[in-house]
């Protein structure tokens, strides 16, 4: 059996206003994963990571990090991850490097200077260096808060929303270094908003709505079970889809966006060419048509709609 490096159990968390922000979520993170923590805002993916770095005190449940309790041996398991929070706050007059060394400290570890080195390289902040952090944009500030959470070279690192504001070459870049940070054994907890970098990201998926675990998967047994294939047929503009309609073609699921129909196909339903026929039956040939999958951002959005909670 694979080692653990996060197992949350049953972690609860409510304000003394009454909300819910956290309830009963447990999950398993396995060693050397690149793992996503998914959820629209107010879902309560904030409120966990700031629970595990020691900023919200949980109400209820466990959580260990490689086997050590999180909550009662707090100086262990910060020398062991890494966090990139969402929020942004330097000391104004330190320059990167002196943000590092000092990080460093922080953690008990004397300043690896040649790794100090190489994540000003890999992270593009080497020509940023002699300037204080006020200085620096919003962008390279975030570069940074990945560099802290790195110096100490944690067994685990959570990246919360890590390339926001980034532009799209550096993101990609970044990526590219997580990737191999990643395959030399570090444990990734990235939440994102950006789906399409979790879908292509991480081995491990699971989606908390409104403080709950709602889904909690390998990514490719959600993608192969849950996303679902969609036949499009096009009318033209002025296509109405009447209720009449919406009964015969019940099995699929029909909706429009009022020049044509979307037929859905579960697994368990029949083939295309029986969408296909079920609509030419109805409305006559399309002007086109088109197949296409949801990606990962469809099944979330389905998953995490209001109507498909008790």
């Amino acid at each position: 059996m694979s080692e653990i490096a996060l197992d949350l159990r049953h972690l609860s968390k409510v304000y003394a206003n009454g909300k819910v922000a956290l309830e009963d979520v447990s999950l398993q993170v396995p060693a050397g994963t690149f793992y996503a923590l998914l959820g629209p805002n107010g879902a309560g993916k904030s409120t966990l990571i700031n629970m595990l770095a020691d900023i919200v005190r949980p109400g209820g449940g466990t959580a260990r990090l490689f086997g050590h309790d999180m909550f009662r041996e707090r100086a262990w398991c910060k020398r062991h991850m890494g966090v990139v929070p969402q929020e942004v706050a330097f000391d104004p007059f330190f320059n990167p490097r002196e943000v590092l060394k000092i990080t460093s400290g922080m953690f008990g570890c004397k300043p690896d200077m040649a790794w100090i080195d190489e994540l000003l390289d890999r992270l593009e902040l080497r020509e940023q260096e002699r300037k204080t952090t006020r200085q620096l944009s919003g962008g390279m500030r975030r570069r940074l808060l990945v560099a802290q959470a790195l110096v100490h070279k944690p067994p685990l690192v959570i990246l919360d929303e890590p390339t926001a504001g980034v532009d799209v070459e550096l993101r990609r870049r970044l990526w590219d270094f997580m990737r191999e940070l990643n395959a030399a054994g570090t444990t990734i907890l990235l939440t994102t908003h950006y789906l399409e970098e979790a879908e292509e990201l991480c081995e491990h998926v699971t989606i908390i709505d409104r403080g709950r675990v709602g889904t909690d998967r390998p990514m490719r047994e959600l993608m192969r079970e849950v996303a679902g294939r969609y036949l499009w047929l096009s009318y033209g503009e002025g296509f109405v889809l009447t209720d009449a309609d919406k009964e015969a073609l019940a099995a699929f699921q029909p909706r429009s966006n009022g020049r044509g129909v979307c037929l859905t196909l579960r697994h368990a339903q029949g083939g295309f060419h029986e969408a296909y026929e079920a609509a030419v039956a109805r409305f006559g040939p399309p002007q086109d048509a088109g197949v296409r999958q949801e990606d990962l951002e469809d099944v979330f959005i389905r998953l995490t709609r209001k109507d498909n909670l008790s």
